[in-house]
């Protein structure tokens, strides 16, 4: 946002009904403003947090001065006119005046501060991670899809693998007829760190895949069910088929449906892995252990137990499909997504408290730098960003 920008908001009266909670309609108005321009969260913030404190400091000026004029009352002496020409004389018009010069002044303190204390501002910021992956065809030949042409990339059996120029990978079978016996190919595709695609199956079904995570698969299904295995993280939607359920495999845990949309998150760096449906039905199996979800509920296994959470926050879950971080969890597990996109390693120095949560968006397309500022607005922690390594501070 512009500086001239920031100056008019501070005319608005939207503006500052929301920086003080004085209207529920102008409230949600600048959130859902907030939530659509994730990019400005840091200037806005700074900004209301700034009209608050100039509020207060007014507010405090003058209860001094009416405190003043009552010991000179008490104490029988003639009482002090407030001369005209002060600042602080409660007329709103200078109230505001001087509101609108000392914000914007603490607004450009506030910022250089930030980037000279900390660490974020390294010279060469980290970029987002983007559209990467490599697929290894069932021949062992590995193909690096963000450095290949769109088109047919690959001839399989009656497999023709195809990337399209927004990125997709998609299989089509030249031939519907059965492969008898025949047992399929398999293919994988890999997203590495700071890598992500997508990938349409040969009964059409279609899979986003997520940062450090991979999906192998066969290059046609046949026989009586559709499997495929996933490490770490991907959003499915599985086209129906009633005579082939569809399975995905991540580490001890099955997944089973008939059609539908559902996210798995299984890294193996995460304690438990979390399966969300927001549409049909799935089946979770593992070690013995089974439950049913229906849309909404998210269940979460573990080693030691299968729980099941009836309202999932389904934003959440799929945000990182839909192009946004939404930081809505524990300092170490936001971290560990933060790792992931943006290739780094992360470490911890001083008494960081793990369980600390951060609110609000941001696109995921942003720098590394624009991501830790929106957290550093708690106040409560503080980063060093050194190469490709983040470590987090008080």
């Amino acid at each position: 946002m512009l500086e001239k920008d920031l100056m008019q908001l501070l005319h608005q009266e939207s503006f500052l009904n929301y920086c003080f909670g004085r209207n529920d309609n102008d409230v949600r108005h600048w959130n859902q403003w907030l939530e659509d321009h994730p990019e400005d969260a840091l200037q806005i913030e700074e900004l209301r947090r700034t009209v608050i404190m100039m509020a207060k400091t007014s507010q405090k000026m003058l209860r001094d001065r009416h405190f003043e004029e009552l010991q000179q009352k008490m104490a029988g002496l003639p009482i002090t006119p407030v001369k005209k020409k002060s600042s602080w004389k409660p007329s709103l018009a200078a109230a505001a005046v001087i509101l609108i010069i000392t914000s914007v002044a603490l607004i450009y303190h506030r910022t250089l501060k930030l980037e000279k204390n900390n660490i974020i501002a390294q010279k060469v910021d980290i970029k987002p991670g983007g559209d990467k992956a490599v697929l290894t065809l069932g021949n062992g030949k590995k193909i690096i899809l963000s450095e290949s042409g769109n088109g047919q990339i690959a001839v399989q059996g009656k497999a023709q693998i195809t990337k399209t120029a927004n990125g997709q990978i998609v299989y089509k079978i030249s031939d519907q007829s059965t492969g008898g016996d025949e047992l399929p190919e398999y293919n994988t595709i890999e997203a590495p760190a700071g890598g992500q695609w997508q990938v349409v199956l040969p009964d059409n079904s279609k899979v986003w895949l997520n940062a450090k995570s991979s999906l192998t698969y066969p290059i046609s299904f046949v026989g009586n069910e559709r499997k495929v295995q996933l490490k770490g993280e991907a959003y499915f939607e599985i086209t129906h088929n009633e005579k082939m359920p569809f399975k995905v495999a991540s580490k001890s845990q099955t997944v089973e449906v008939l059609g539908t949309h559902f996210n798995i998150m299984a890294y193996d760096d995460e304690q438990m892995m979390r399966t969300t449906l927001l549409q049909g039905s799935v089946r979770i199996s593992d070690n013995g252990r089974s439950r049913i979800l229906v849309p909404g509920q998210q269940a979460q296994v573990s080693n030691v137990e299968m729980n099941v959470t009836e309202v999932a926050d389904l934003e959440d879950v799929t945000s990182w499909k839909n192009g946004y971080f939404k930081f809505n969890e524990n300092l170490e597990s936001t971290m560990r997504k933060i790792a992931r996109w943006y290739d780094v390693k992360v470490s911890y120095t001083g008494n960081i408290d793990p369980s600390l949560r951060f609110g609000g968006k941001i696109s995921r397309y942003k720098n590394l730098s624009s991501a830790l500022k929106i957290m550093e607005l708690t106040g409560n922690v503080h980063f060093k960003v050194e190469g490709r390594r983040v470590t987090v501070m008080q």
